[in-house]
């Protein structure tokens, strides 16, 4: 499996996207920085979405949102299994059944 590189820095991203809408191509940038054309592409494509020119697609803040979701909703699945089973071992020490809702 290759090695992935950190991502680039920001500033760096806005300096490509700033050649790109100064005339230069992505291709040509691309050799002569590290970056792939196709990557160039995409941050300029972002930064037309975060600026509101753009509209297919999400804001770099609408995609922190959904991830930070995504990942509140995942823990709270866990915590929500771990609840079930603590529930359900403790009935069968007590030798109950919970009450309330059967199903949730």
């Amino acid at each position: 499996m290759p090695k992935s590189r950190p991502p680039y820095p920001p500033e760096f991203r806005q300096r490509m996207v700033e050649l790109v809408r100064a005339g230069r191509t992505p291709e040509e940038l691309s050799r002569e920085f590290e970056p792939t054309a196709q990557s160039i592409w995409n941050w300029v494509r972002q930064a037309e979405q975060d600026e509101g020119v753009r509209e297919d697609g999400l804001t770099t803040d609408e995609k922190e949102e959904l991830r930070r979701l995504r990942r509140e909703v995942r823990v709270l699945r866990e915590e929500k299994e771990i609840l079930k089973k603590a529930a359900a071992w403790f009935a069968q020490e007590t030798g109950s059944t919970p009450k309330g809702r059967s199903s949730s």
